[in-house]
């Protein structure tokens, strides 16, 4: 949820700038006041994460998960950490078990503005969402494709679908968790697999990623962009939900993903004289970028990371944090105004 969101809840509002602290905490291109107290807007979102993580410890008790490991693994899908208390993950579990984990990643995934348009009764306009849409959409393709595509690796067609939804809502929520070594499935679903590395979640959500909503913003500036090529005259606005998105947000996607791939082009390069291969090297820099945990070959859900020299992994933890904080609060410790005293 963040630090700040969270400082936001227990502290009492000093100035104005409590919206700021919010937006620099929060994932995704844009963020807003749910109701119009900060801090108010902080508690709620915190009800709903206490929410669905309550629900999703009583489901794995249900499933005779014990309590510790209920807990444990509750706490890694709601904040999408992934960290698995057994070597083998959640593989060792049962497929009711790995069954409500797949489906609480992808809750997890989902902007809780959302929610808290559900918790007031408002569902037509919350499944209006369109980056929603787009979120479940992607997942349902993804997991019809790779679960088709690897059926011939299991029992049932059945089986294959589960392991399929499995291991995409952990990629595309960026949680990490596996029941399956996917580095050993054929190659398309393994391309689609690191695909959804870079999709990520939902804006709002607890996912890392470039979110989703910023693949929707860049795609209907392209598509804004080709029909001014054609009407030069035309005025045609981008729009999410129905709303027009202000320059401003267009411009920060922009220059989001411009410093996204700056930082991933320079990790891959310093990665480049461990003398290891470029898929390992490539799904490397995706994995701690995007904050997934595994990639694939030599960093897959079956190793590690410890190959790599002292000075790769001071890269990697970088691009992990730069990741998680969304770039730019990580940056701006690089900027010599920020050390500059007034």
């Amino acid at each position: 949820m963040g630090v700040l969101v969270f400082l936001l809840m227990i502290l009492p509002a000093v100035g104005g700038s409590h919206m700021n602290l919010m937006k620099a905490e929060s994932p995704g291109p844009s963020v807003g006041k749910l109701v119009p107290k900060v801090k108010s807007t902080a508690k709620i979102l915190y009800g709903i994460y206490i929410f669905l993580s309550i629900l999703q410890v009583v489901l794995l008790l249900l499933g005779k998960m014990p309590l510790f490991d209920a807990l444990t693994t509750t706490f890694g899908t709601a904040g999408t950490g992934g960290f698995g208390i057994h070597n083998s993950s959640i593989a060792g579990y049962s497929t009711y078990i790995q069954v409500v984990v797949t489906i609480f990643m992808i809750l997890f995934g989902v902007n809780f503005n959302v929610y808290f348009l559900l918790l007031g009764k408002k569902v037509a306009q919350a499944f209006k969402c369109e980056e929603l849409r787009w979120y479940l959409g992607i997942i349902t393709a993804a997991v019809l494709c790779i679960g088709w595509n690897i059926r011939g690796m299991f029992g049932s067609v059945g089986e294959a679908m589960q392991q399929s939804a499995f291991q995409v809502a952990s990629v595309i929520t960026t949680t990490g968790f596996s029941t399956a070594n996917f580095d050993a499935w054929p190659q398309v679903s393994r391309t689609i697999l690191v695909m959804l590395m870079f999709i990520g979640a939902c804006a709002g959500s607890t996912g890392g990623g470039i979110k989703v909503s910023r693949f929707i913003i860049l795609a209907k500036s392209l598509n804004k962009e080709m029909h001014q090529y054609l009407h030069t005259r035309g005025i045609r606005k981008v729009k999410l939900d129905g709303k027009v998105i202000e320059h401003e947000v267009v411009r920060a996607t922009n220059v989001f993903m411009t410093a996204y791939i700056f930082i991933f082009a320079v990790s891959m390069l310093a990665l480049a004289f461990e003398g290891t291969d470029l898929v390992t090297n490539f799904t490397a820099v995706a994995a701690t970028f995007n904050n997934i945990g595994p990639g694939l070959a030599k960093v897959g859900p079956m190793e590690n990371f410890s190959l790599f020299s002292n000075p790769a992994k001071l890269v990697l933890t970088f691009d992990m944090l730069a990741g998680r904080l969304e770039i730019f609060p990580l940056l701006l410790l690089f900027v010599r105004d920020t050390w500059k005293r007034y």
